[in-house]
């Protein structure tokens, strides 16, 4: 067994001979990047160990070669695991073309695809390259093969319910406004608080301590840490974004070694990091078309059996008004060039192709998927015929709560539905509706399933700073979650839990205000700071206890109430402030008519609203948009596995104790040796 506490410190020949001073004539090549990304070969530690897999979880092995001198190329290249060569096929491609500028055109970027080990414990890989003059160079990284505990009951399914951008805060908030306080005692308890475990999450990503909601997500679900706007993959030279190394799924794992299905739910487009991020392979977040693609292309792999959200602009024909299908975000990978060649061979992966005029929605029905383009259509459904559903609701993010809600009761009252309207989709469902028939149809896979349930818009709207809007999101969120711990509780075989990628826009709930919404309406029309600042916010006992009526659909009657509640942000950008519920959105840049009429009437950014009442908050970030903030995040948990969800966990370490309750089983907490903690 390795000697963890062995020191192995890895120079360059060129490095070497640098120190020595000896003529550059007899300088070597060098590896400048060494893939899964490791301390061995970045500082020459063996600890901490950044990478990490299940026993037999896929993986690629890569390395990026740079010749001594231009008049050189690598003419050969070796991996090592342990000493031993690595007997798969090894791609070595040119930087003549397509690597980054910063990297000479006689590079070369090495790439051995779909490597597992089944043996636990720490590893080291080498790569040994050889140059055209016969020169030679080696580096080392390391990883580790977390090993299975002995375990008890196994899970069945497995329900993620992410809340974008949701923090301590936003759930609070969520509880006051849907529940009410009395005496200092919140009157009721959100769903998400009935769960018996929770814990804490550290979210950042492989490179930086302030994640986005690609690797935010992805490190659930791959157990390893991805680049900010990557999801499934680890970094590379390259400049195609569907050649980086893969890294497998959770979903892609349980799929091929137990049969199990994938739903993914969500309310922003479906093509977005977080859905994306558990099923779907690039280094760029963005490439709509190439990512829907993935999803019905690659579904064998990942079981993808229910997609529903927003997006319907990547699965419309380019020649059809709000298409977005673009050959510039699409792949196509070679069957001659071994470096993409080897993901369609070794990955058993879609070589893709360039098909802007595809007709999506046309390819997931032939391949036998019910289709819905709004709730009615939903609800129409016979899924009792069906083991997979495809339901797209809008061109790209549906419309939040607030405004869903505002469209029903307007229909009800028979008048227009506002904005829901000028988005011209009225009949959108909401997000537990999505959920309870996501759950009809993945629930017939007798081997189970794997549902992945976003709130999106708790962090749009707040990067927006759109309070009233990120907090019915996340009522409804809570109301989906409501349906997923309903089932779970009548299964007895699922695993659920309720988490976030990372909080958004740094929320603070900094009290009430002291005034009714008439008064405070002729305060902003005063306007200024000692107007809507002074005279309006109320903090420690001023606050008092906001008391909003909750109407029969659930969701507040109104949110412009007396002494309502009112909510800063730490991580801002410039924006007005009067405090009351903004009538409407902000424009949606990734709406396809969003420069049109009527919605390109809408505020463009949080200076184009509220202005009247003159009291601008200047922000702490630049930009017109809140931002993520780096502060860890509550976790809950319920069913079946739930005691390893405890304590302060790195987000990585979830999808070890997801993967160990499914596979191995639920470990007795009495028992230590649960998958160790960085």
């Amino acid at each position: 067994m390795m000697n963890r506490n062995f020191k192995y410190i890895v120079f360059s020949t060129m490095s070497l001979m640098s120190v020595c001073g000896l003529n550059s004539a007899h300088a070597a090549p060098q590896v400048t990047r060494l893939t899964p990304p490791s301390e061995l070969f970045t500082s020459g530690q063996v600890a901490p160990v950044i990478a990490r897999f299940l026993p037999d979880q896929r993986f690629d092995l890569q390395a990026t070669i740079v010749p001594d001198s231009a008049e050189k190329t690598i003419s050969k290249a070796v991996f090592y695991m342990d000493g031993q060569e690595i007997k798969l096929p090894v791609a070595l491609r040119s930087c003549a073309t397509g690597c980054q500028p910063k990297l000479a055109k006689n590079s070369a970027i090495v790439t051995l695809r779909a490597m597992s080990m089944a043996k636990p414990g720490l590893h080291q890989f080498q790569i040994e390259a050889t140059q055209s003059d016969g020169q030679s160079v080696k580096a080392s990284g390391n990883f580790e093969i977390v090993p299975w505990q002995v375990g008890g009951q196994k899970i069945k399914n497995i329900i993620i319910m992410l809340g974008d951008g949701m923090g301590a805060a936003q759930r609070t908030a969520a509880r006051i406004v849907a529940n009410g306080y009395a005496q200092g005692k919140a009157k009721s308890a959100l769903a998400m608080d009935t769960f018996p475990v929770s814990g804490q999450i550290k979210t950042a990503s492989l490179n930086s301590l302030v994640t986005d909601s690609a690797p935010g997500m992805s490190a659930y679900v791959l157990g390893n840490k991805n680049n900010n706007n990557e999801e499934g993959v680890f970094p590379d030279d390259t400049l195609d974004p569907f050649d980086n190394p893969r890294i497998e799924y959770l979903s892609e794992y349980l799929s091929r070694t137990q049969g199990k299905s994938l739903g993914l739910v969500t309310t922003a487009d479906v093509f977005d990091a977080t859905p994306a991020a558990n099923a779907v392979h690039t280094s760029n977040r963005g490439a709509g078309t190439g990512i829907v693609d993935q999803y019905l292309d690659d579904r064998k792999l990942t079981g993808l059996s229910v997609l529903m959200g927003g997006g319907r602009k990547w699965f419309l024909p380019a020649s059809v008004p709000g298409s977005a299908r673009s050959h510039s975000n699409d792949y196509e990978f070679s069957s001659v060039e071994a470096h993409t060649a080897d993901i369609v061979k070794r990955w058993n992966a879609s070589p893709g192709k360039l098909d802007k005029d595809r007709d999506l929605i046309a390819d997931f029905q032939t391949a036998g998927f019910q289709y819905a383009s709004d709730l009615t259509s939903l609800n129409n459904l016979n899924l009792k015929s069906t083991d997979k559903l495809l339901g797209l609701f809008a061109y790209s993010n549906m419309n939040v709560a607030l405004d869903k809600i505002d469209g029903r009761r307007n229909v009800a009252k028979g008048i227009k539905g506002r904005v829901v309207d000028d988005f011209g989709f009225p009949d959108q469902p909401m997000l537990e509706e999505m959920t309870s028939k996501a759950l009809a149809v993945l629930q017939k896979n007798k081997k189970g399933f794997v549902l992945m349930v976003e709130g999106a818009s708790i962090d749009k709207q707040a990067h927006n700073m759109d309070t009233e809007r990120w907090i019915l999101d996340t009522i409804e969120f809570d109301r989906a979650i409501k349906v997923a711990q309903d089932f779970a509780e009548k299964d007895g075989q699922t695993l659920v839990i309720v988490t976030a990628d990372h909080e958004c826009s740094g929320v603070a709930l900094i009290g009430g205000s002291t005034v009714t919404d008439a008064r405070l309406q002729e305060l902003v029309k005063e306007g200024g700071v000692s107007n809507l600042r002074d005279k309006v916010v109320g903090v420690y006992e001023k606050a008092g206890f906001p008391k909003y009526i909750i109407a029969n659909d659930g969701y507040p009657a109104t949110t412009d109430i007396d002494y309502r509640l009112l909510v800063g942000y730490g991580a801002n950008s410039d924006r007005y402030e009067d405090w009351r519920t903004n009538t409407l959105p902000l424009q949606d840049s990734q709406q396809p008519f969003s420069k049109t009429t009527p919605l390109s009437a809408y505020p463009s950014d949080p200076t184009a609203r509220d202005a009247d009442g003159k009291f601008l908050i200047n922000g702490q970030v630049p930009g017109n948009s809140g931002v993520h903030t780096a502060t860890d995040i509550p976790i809950s948990a319920m069913g079946p596995g739930a005691l390893a969800f405890t304590g302060v966990l790195d987000n990585t370490d979830v999808f070890f104790n997801l993967a160990q309750a499914a596979v191995k089983g639920v470990v007795n907490p009495n028992v230590r040796g649960l998958p160790k903690r960085p």
